[in-house]
């Protein structure tokens, strides 16, 4: 029989309003702190880090300032932190050492949070306390661009196998419908899974747009994030609009794609917070040509900034763009072109979508994230005694 889910626990409708949070007073400390421990593939200081280690330092964060005894178990390299980190491994041997690393340097925990990213931990069957699995987006598509054939199947069984199997009875963390929509694809029951969106930050003072036309993606450079395709589409667009496109963020793919790049286009490399913020904030069009989305932080980054975005219409990005309201969600190339010289060149059209974008962000912020996040473990943590609320 489907489980009784109170309504702060419901998955949020995109468009519906997110209670703000106050942060940090000792009332709001919890009288029940917990320890809670992150098993997860990275920390935020990795140069391979993005949005799921975002969203996991924020979330450690918010709970440890409300009390909680946080720790993140990951591989390669970490910074300290207000929380615990241990690092163990590298970037892939440290799925085969984190039951070792746990029983040794952690040692235990009242819940412990699984960050599934494709290869799952199967900590179901070495933990048998209250566990929760938190996942950004189901990595169906990729398995066959980033391995052959039966390298990808096995991939896809071993996903598929770890979420709808292994966690069978836990409850499952998605960052956005999509997410939910595709683990109720492989198989996981719906009453087992919760919603909890993404968050950004008070982007704080807005600095001028670029007087001259201005596009900018940003994110890691690599395979799935498809900026070659952005490259080529430049070729099309560039004639009509001018201007530049800066393509901001590292990865494996740099030299090749500095190789494709044509006239107007500027590799920043990774950059701070706050050139992030400037660019942003000075862009015309935020460019996210993605396959594969959970979300999509960077576009609910740049409507903070006020920047709506052109993205193609696939999970994750549906959440994040409200199609024609915030930006543009485009069915194919010709399109994405095609919105792209439309908006540089209708400047009415693209304040409005400006305006628009940031009074949608401004739903999202970090302390709803983690307030939901906390009611969603409550309810973990509950379960499996009495059911009674512990006091998050």
């Amino acid at each position: 029989m489907p489980q009784h889910v109170p309504p702060a626990l419901r998955p949020v409708s995109p468009s519906a309003p997110l209670e703000s949070v106050p942060r940090g007073p000792a009332s709001d400390r919890s009288p029940h702190p917990r320890r809670i421990v992150f098993l997860a593939r990275r920390d935020l200081a990795n140069p391979a880090a993005g949005g799921s280690e975002l969203l996991v330092d924020r979330l450690a964060d918010g709970l440890t300032a409300h009390g909680h005894q946080v720790t993140l178990l990951c591989g390669g390299p970490a910074a300290d932190r207000d929380y615990q980190v241990v690092s163990v491994g590298g970037d892939t041997d440290h799925y085969l050492r984190a039951r070792r690393a746990f029983d040794r340097r952690v040692g235990g925990c009242d819940l412990l949070v699984e960050v599934c990213n494709g290869v799952p931990y199967l900590s179901p069957l070495w933990h048998r306390g209250p566990t929760l699995c938190l996942v950004n987006h189901v990595h169906t598509d990729l398995w066959g661009m980033r391995f052959p054939g039966p390298a990808a199947r096995l991939g896809r069984r071993l996903e598929r196998w770890g979420l709808a199997g292994a966690h069978r009875g836990n409850l499952i963390v998605a960052v956005s419908g999509s997410t939910a929509a595709a683990l109720r694809a492989i198989g996981v029951p719906p009453e087992r899974i919760r919603v909890v969106h993404n968050g950004v930050e008070e982007p704080g003072p807005r600095a001028a747009k670029s007087p001259e036309p201005l596009f900018v993606a940003v994110g890691r450079l690599v395979e799935y994030k498809r900026i070659d395709l952005l490259l080529r589409l430049w070729e099309r667009v560039r004639p009509v609009t001018g201007g530049r496109l800066l393509i901001v963020g590292d990865g494996p793919e740099r030299d090749r794609l500095r190789a494709l790049a044509g006239p107007g286009v500027v590799f920043t490399g990774r950059v701070s917070e706050a050139e992030k913020h400037r660019l942003l904030c000075s862009a015309w069009l935020l460019l996210h040509p993605s396959l594969v989305e959970g979300w999509g932080l960077v576009v609910t980054e740049a409507a903070a900034r006020h920047t709506p975005a052109i993205g193609f219409d696939i999970p994750g990005l549906r959440d994040s763009i409200d199609d024609g309201i915030t930006g543009v969600l485009a069915r194919g190339e010709s399109s994405f072109a095609a919105a792209w010289c439309a908006l540089a060149l209708s400047p009415e059209r693209c304040a409005a979508m400006s305006a628009a974008a940031g009074l949608r962000a401004a739903r999202f912020r970090w302390t709803a994230t983690v307030r939901r996040f906390r009611a969603v473990a409550a309810e973990a943590v509950a379960a499996p005694v009495t059911g009674h609320d512990p006091g998050w």
